[in-house]
């Protein structure tokens, strides 16, 4: 008897230890306390010995793990309150860290309902290696001195000060452990070197306002210049030996301040030069002035200073106020009671209002024109350039923007390089010459067609001088943009199809591809553009080759040489199907890819969708050798590669689908790699995706494509699984790709459907021009029966969902087909005729050039289309509707305009169609406040294991809630 009670013992222990190891799918609710790693929030010392990771949570506090690399007993984990993003920072010397602890969550939310006053910051000092730690209060900024990492520099909060700028900037000497304080600093920076510390004062009434330069090894400090003016925009030359910055001063003549330049060099010694304009009546014109806009910059030779300058304009004109003479106003007032006493016309009261009334009427007929009421209004003209509407998005920066100018500290002459005859420009480097261009003669059509020209030039930099480099040049791309060498005497840029060096000496243009054995055209883009090409990598540090790109391997090509031919730098990216997609960089201060160091090659296997980073090495006689050696190559997302500043200590980052993206550190072959980061420090708690799968399937137009599946959770071999078809274009690369769980603008989360018991399938949809659309149903259709093959899909419950684009996809294909039990469509293009003359709010410009040159690949306007812009509505083919749909459309909508869901929601539903149209008020494209996004993300899935799994139906999807019900409504769900 007692071995049975023994055994039922054991066994109800047994049970008991299996319940405890349930793992459970992520609900929605789970979401607010989730913690894990934001993207680039790690950091390396630059010895390579200390790493650190933040991690957050979304309604809860964050903190920070710092460790010494390979010693686990100096692992630390440091509270930083709450935040979206950590912020801290290692010294340059590696021997200190410094992060910001933010107010607790709950003291946020506190301070929030009581309205108080903004929270502070505190900046937490750690001394690595030691247990010493130093707070600092009211912390607004930090920054230690750079190389010098002797100091830290802290910018305390303002506090008072009455209308200056400035607040308390700390100086805390690392080795004594002492602080200075230095008083209403307003900017501060240190050159590169760190022995120099330049700021600005902004004081109360601006008294002892300037610019101010310390020396940080001497702990002295100078006055390079003070006066009753505005200090700003203090830049550093990149090498550390010179600095600029702006000085404004008020003239109540004009709206805008006066501004003057000063540069300062011979930091030892220092040479100021202020240029100010108002001055230079001889080479400045005294209707503008320096702009404060535009921070000013050495060359680099540090003989001539650059800055902005923009038009004065004048201030209104306060008119003095009159004195009223009160015997005058009393006298006028007693002859008008006169005279209406004496009117013997006036019989009764309404008589007598009328006549007082005549004697208002009077006193103002004296009211000057210009006191009359202006209206609001706008006047939208047929040859405006730019939509009124994107007028006003841009007229801030309209109003802010300034002309590049220069000015030469010897000759002391100032130079205008720029004017509304050429819009943009660009300093080169070396500044040696400028790049100019204009779309002023083209912008009417790019903004109506889409087809993009603008007007090149040059700019000589030593005269000022401008020529014309091309006109009426065809961009299909930005990758035909002229971009510079290093050395700053040569452009390349994409022509018809080829790339092309030209010479800013000689003026001469080269063909640098026309022989080579392949094509630099990105023949994959549908869209309607003539010849783009594929981006370049970029130029050799020595300015002597190009690297370009074929859509598979890498080229090295030569632009000055008409001997030394082109080389194919990858060899087997097109034979293998492997794409060479771009290089790391892995010096930020690099000035072009060095040929005599290995190249880092991120790698993409387009039919496996693995991904790694292969290797270029150096060749003997100069470039790089033919041939990439494979470093890493995984059936994962392989994303960032870095290297610690002065160690040979690499790392990258690794994940997939379902496994958050970790650090690993390693050496110069990525060999023998180190878990160093815990992203996710609760996943262990919830049910995750099974893995993924490939499917393969060709298009009704004949194009070989794939799709991703996502396994469920828990997974079993022949059982099938309720499925959500998620799309946008090409998405079958993201098959590695981790969603971190959250509350999208879009209530999609492919990973919380999964964790579920939802399998997502996301095929790939390429599109025939002319035909959006019919190009979904020519795509998705044929994928999702094949995806039905693998046993994995149940075909009777099957979902679809798409945003924007997709939610567009999502309204057309069930118009098309009822092969879909249920469709979830946010923010849906729904009648392709009416969108193409609506407005792109959110940028202002119009529909038009979108529908012909980008993402809607017709060719034309619908007068000159019709059939095609009608096939491919779906509020045209709104009969043929079965699916039950969710639309999410939101009333400010800037990018489709919400009466497109409007127009689809009243058709189907005076077809009786199951349709619920959901719109959160106020909100634009995607759900930015927190509370909608939360609300969305439960009814969509709602929708879904409604219609899919068979769930009851919620009373809002039921039968929907009555207005007055709807508060009490919202309240049941929120949390």
């Amino acid at each position: 008897m007692r071995k049975i009670y023994s055994l039922i013992g054991i066994f109800f222990l047994l049970t008991l230890a299996i319940q405890a190891q349930e793992i459970n799918p992520i609900t929605w609710k789970d979401i607010p306390t989730w913690k894990y790693m934001p993207g680039s929030a790690f950091r390396i010392s630059n010895d390579g010995q200390w790493i650190a990771y933040g991690l957050v949570e979304l309604e809860g506090d964050g903190e920070i793990i710092l460790q010494k690399v390979g010693v686990d007993s100096t692992k630390q984990t440091l509270k930083i309150g709450s935040t979206s993003y950590p912020s801290m920072q290692f010294s340059e010397d590696g021997k200190y860290f410094i992060y910001t602890e933010y107010p607790t969550f709950s003291e946020k939310k506190a301070n929030q309902k009581s309205k108080g006053k903004p929270l502070k910051n505190k900046a937490i000092l750690i001394k690595l290696g030691s247990k010493d730690k130093k707070e600092f209060e009211n912390v607004n900024n930090y920054s230690f001195n750079r190389n010098g990492s002797s100091v830290l520099a802290i910018n305390l909060s303002k506090e008072g000060n009455g209308d200056g700028k400035g607040s308390d900037l700390l100086i805390y000497h690392l080795g004594s452990e002492k602080a200075q304080n230095i008083g209403n600093v307003a900017d501060f920076a240190f050159n590169k070197a760190g022995n120099y510390l330049a700021y600005t004062v902004d004081a109360a009434n601006q008294s002892g306002n300037g610019l101010y330069l310390m020396n940080v090894a001497a702990n002295s400090i100078q006055i390079l210049d003070s006066d009753k003016a505005s200090y700003k925009s203090i830049g550093w030359t990149e090498k550390g030996d010179a600095l600029s910055a702006l000085k404004m001063v008020k003239d109540k003549k004009y709206k805008q301040d006066k501004g003057q330049v000063i540069g300062v060099k011979n930091l030892a010694a220092p040479s100021i030069t202020i240029y100010d304009p108002a001055k230079d009546s001889v080479n400045f014109d005294q209707a503008y002035t320096i702009s404060g806009n535009r921070r000013p910059e050495w060359s680099e030779d540090l003989t001539r200073l650059f800055y902005g300058i923009h038009p004065l304009e004048l201030a209104k004109k306060e008119e003095p106020k009159k004195e009223v003479d009160k015997d005058s106003v009393a006298q006028a007032e007693s002859a008008a009671m006169k005279k209406i006493m004496s009117d013997t016309t006036i019989k009764s009261i309404s008589d007598l209002q009328k006549a007082i009334s005549k004697l208002d009427s009077g006193k103002t007929k004296g009211k000057k024109e210009n006191d009359a009421d202006t209206p609001d209004m706008t006047i939208w003209h047929w040859n405006d350039a730019r939509l009124q509407s994107r007028q006003q998005i841009m007229e801030n920066r309209d109003k802010n923007f300034s002309f590049y100018s220069m000015y030469d500290v010897a000759s002391k002459k100032h130079t205008q390089l720029q004017d509304s005859s050429m819009l943009d420009l660009t300093i080169l480097d070396k500044e040696l010459y400028a790049l100019g261009s204009d779309i002023s003669a083209y912008e009417l059509d790019i903004n109506l067609d889409g087809q993009s020209y603008r007007d090149f030039y040059i700019v000589n930099l030593k005269t000022g001088e401008k020529k014309e480099l091309f006109k009426k040049f065809y961009m299909p791309g930005f990758a035909s943009y002229p971009r510079e060498s290093p050395d700053g005497t040569k452009l390349i840029y994409g022509n018809d199809g080829h790339f092309y060096i030209y010479d800013m000496a000689s003026g001469q243009s080269t063909n640098i591809t026309e022989k080579i054995e392949t094509t630099f055209v990105n023949t994959e883009d549908d869209h309607n553009v003539v010849k783009p090409m594929n981006s370049p990598l970029g130029w050799s540090s020595d300015s002597k080759y190009v690297l370009l790109r074929d859509g598979w391997d890498i080229w090295q090509v030569p632009v000055g040489s008409t001997k030394e031919k082109a080389t194919n730098l990858t060899l087997n990216g097109k034979t293998d199907q492997i794409r060479y997609q771009y290089r790391f960089g892995l010096d930020p201060e690099e000035k072009g890819l060095d040929l005599s160091k290995p190249a880092y090659i991120r790698t993409y296997g387009e039919w496996t969708k693995k991904s790694g980073i292969s290797k270029l090495s150096p060749a003997k006689k100069g470039g790089l050798a033919p041939g990439a050696k494979v470093l890493l190559w995984e059936d994962a997302y392989v994303g960032s590669l870095g290297k610690a500043k002065n160690a040979e200590t690499y790392y990258f980052s690794q994940g997939t689908f379902n496994e958050a993206p970790e650090m690993y550190l390693t050496n110069a072959s990525l060999s023998n790699p180190t878990l160093v980061t815990n992203a996710t420090p609760d996943a262990d708690k919830y049910a995750w995706s099974a893995g993924t799968r490939l499917v393969d399937y060709t298009s009704d137009k004949g194009a070989k494509l794939q799709g991703t599946l996502f396994l469920p959770a828990g997974y079993e071999e022949g059982k099938k699984y309720p499925t959500v078809v998620y799309y946008y274009e090409k998405l079958s690369q993201t098959r590695h790709n981790w969603s971190n769980p959250g509350y999208s603008g879009t209530g999609w989360n492919p990973n919380v459907y999964t964790s579920n018991g939802f399998a997502v399938f996301i095929p790939d949809i390429v599109y025939t021009m002319d035909d959006p659309g019919m190009s979904a149903v020519w795509c998705v259709i044929p994928a999702v029966k094949e995806a039905i093959k693998t046993g994995v899909i149940d075909e009777n419950n099957i979902g679809i969902h798409g945003h924007s684009w997709g939610g567009y996809q999502t309204a057309f294909l069930i118009t098309q087909t009822d092969m879909f039990k249920a469709a979830a469509a946010g923010a849906p293009l729904t009648n392709m005729i009416s969108m193409y003359d609506l407005i792109y709010w959110n940028s202002g410009g119009g529909n038009m050039s979108i529908f012909e040159a980008s993402q809607g690949r017709f060719t034309g306007g619908p007068w000159e289309n019709w059939d095609s812009y009608e096939r491919n509505s779906p509020v045209y083919h709104v009969k043929n509707v079965k699916t039950p749909l969710l639309m999410l459309h939101n009333d400010k909508d800037g990018a489709v305009d919400f009466t497109q869901g409007i127009e689809y929601y009243s058709a189907l539903r005076r077809l009786k169609k199951p349709v619920v149209l959901v719109q959160y008020k106020g909100e634009n494209h995607g759900l930015s406040k927190l509370e909608n996004r939360k609300d969305y993300s439960v009814r969509m899935m709602e929708f879904f294991e409604h219609h899919l799994k068979g769930k009851e139906a919620p009373d809002w999807l039921e039968k929907g809630i009555n207005k007055i019900d709807l508060d009490e409504h919202l309240k049941e769900r929120a949390f």
